[in-house]
């Protein structure tokens, strides 16, 4: 089979397709053919070296894609060979033309749902769905601002806390990924480059502020998250690409609170709670990732100089 093999951590030039013998479930796994596997900025730093987890090398890259299961192994019951899935991670790595994974890891896909978008499905929207959820504790009726809402994470972000009955207000770079944001269900979309955007959105808010903030991008705005927050308000750092300088008297004055968030960090019930939210919204449609960008697996590398562009726009997938 062809897979993305990394040798060495390093730029994106460090990822090589190869012809690797194809794996075999053992007890307790299952096969997936992946018919398109997700690319998100973790896989990037993980491959850099500069994350937290750091795989042996060599290895395949990729937690998420969709398929059919190709094989089951012993003891395996809940998944038939020629179901739809999609995978919250791997044992292989889903940069490939099939993955391995523990059973735990496959979940049934709805039929309504294509492959390119549920390869889009696991870390965009169990992260947005922690962040909301678990961490925040978000709860209908309160106000809600996405910073970057028009990725991977951020669309999934606007579509969970629209379905549970939140106010939602959206951030974009640009005039295309604005307009997917308010597509995808905001009531209010601005641009995070506009000079004064902190001051509109205040203003929005009649001054009050947000119950909860969702930062991309903490090191650029978690001082003006601050400055915007309600009092009582959480905001939960999703992701930061280094250190920022903070005015703590901006939390005091409202007892604000920052909260980190890593979806690595679930809980086996926490992950459960999610994958079951996931299926039901996705069934019912309220759910429905946003696909930018189909790549060849072959071009995993430009892949992943794409997904940390400024101005995302949805979901980038490989198709082995």
């Amino acid at each position: 089979m062809k897979a993305i093999r990394v040798k060495e951590f390093g730029g994106p030039e460090v990822l090589s397709l190869e012809e690797l013998a194809e794996p075999r479930p053992g007890a307790g796994q299952v096969l997936v053919r992946v018919r398109a596997a997700g690319v998100n900025p973790v896989d990037t730093y993980i491959r850099s070296g500069a994350h937290a987890v750091r795989p042996s090398l060599p290895y395949t890259p990729g937690l998420d894609a969709a398929g059919e299961v190709e094989a089951v192994g012993a003891g395996v019951d809940r998944l038939a060979p020629g179901q739809r899935v999609y995978t919250a991670g791997s044992v292989t790595g889903t940069y490939a033309e099939l993955a391995l994974c523990e059973a735990t890891q496959a979940h049934p896909l709805p039929a309504r749902v294509s492959f390119a978008q549920g390869a889009g499905v696991f870390t965009p929207y169990a992260t947005a769905y922690r962040a909301l959820f678990q961490r925040a504790r978000a709860v209908p009726g309160e106000t809600v601002l996405v910073h970057g809402a028009s990725g991977g994470v951020g669309t999934a972000a606007v579509q969970l806390a629209r379905a549970a009955g939140l106010c939602v207000f959206g951030t974009g770079g640009t005039e295309q990924g604005r307009r997917l944001v308010s597509e995808q269900g905001a009531q209010h979309v601005l641009d995070h480059g506009a000079p004064n955007y902190t001051e509109r959105l205040l203003e929005l808010t009649d001054g009050r502020g947000f119950d909860v903030i969702l930062e991309m991008l903490a090191n650029v705005n978690l001082n003006k998250d601050l400055g915007v927050v309600a009092k009582g308000g959480r905001v939960v750092v999703i992701g930061s690409r280094g250190t920022v300088e903070v005015n703590p008297r901006l939390a005091m004055t409202r007892d604000a609170a920052v909260l980190g968030m890593s979806l690595f960090n679930a809980s086996p019930r926490e992950l459960a709670s999610i994958h079951a939210a996931l299926f039901a919204g996705l069934e019912a449609g309220t759910l429905s990732p946003v696909v930018g960008r189909e790549l060849p697996l072959a071009e995993a590398a430009r892949a992943h100089e794409e997904v940390l562009k400024p101005g995302a726009y949805g979901k980038i997938v490989l198709v082995p």
